[in-house]
């Protein structure tokens, strides 16, 4: 069902070409980071979400990734604002990273599985610009504030 749902919103997206805004979290504790695997898409993928009316850039990150892989976040600082410009629309993130977080290992059905993986063994099939950005953090690489996603 879900499945049907994104492909309905692709659809969406083909003919209204949206605008999106939305928050990721780099979840980071022992040298491992927590991915999720949605049930109506391919991959991993850093947990969050869009932002919703009346709703801080902190308030989505915190709301998003207690929903989708059951996190408690007590501090987390900004890394940057990144644009994606595929997929039909114009997609727009703010990225937080935490590493002072709880985990209750609840989470909603969008969500096939949330698990960590170490820095240095991230699986193949995880989000491309998700992918990058944790590279660049493992590495120690200086992440540029904003750019392309």
């Amino acid at each position: 069902m879900m499945r049907l749902i994104y492909l309905a919103y692709k659809v969406y997206c083909f003919f209204v070409r949206p605008v999106t805004l939305g928050v990721r979290m780099m979840l980071i504790q022992n040298n491992q980071v927590l991915l999720v695997r949605h049930t109506y898409i391919d991959g991993w993928f850093l947990p969050g979400g869009g932002v919703k009316r009346g709703e801080t850039f902190e308030q989505a990150a915190r709301r998003e990734v207690k929903e989708e892989a059951g996190v408690e976040v007590q501090t987390l600082s900004f890394v940057g604002a990144y644009s994606h410009f595929k997929d039909l629309k114009s997609d727009h993130n703010i990225v937080f990273f935490s590493d002072q977080f709880t985990v209750n290992e609840k989470h909603d059905r969008e969500i096939a599985e949330a698990r960590f993986f170490p820095l240095d063994d991230l699986p193949e099939t995880t989000y491309p610009s998700h992918l990058s950005k944790l590279e660049q953090y493992r590495d120690k690489k200086n992440q540029l504030p904003f750019g392309e996603w």
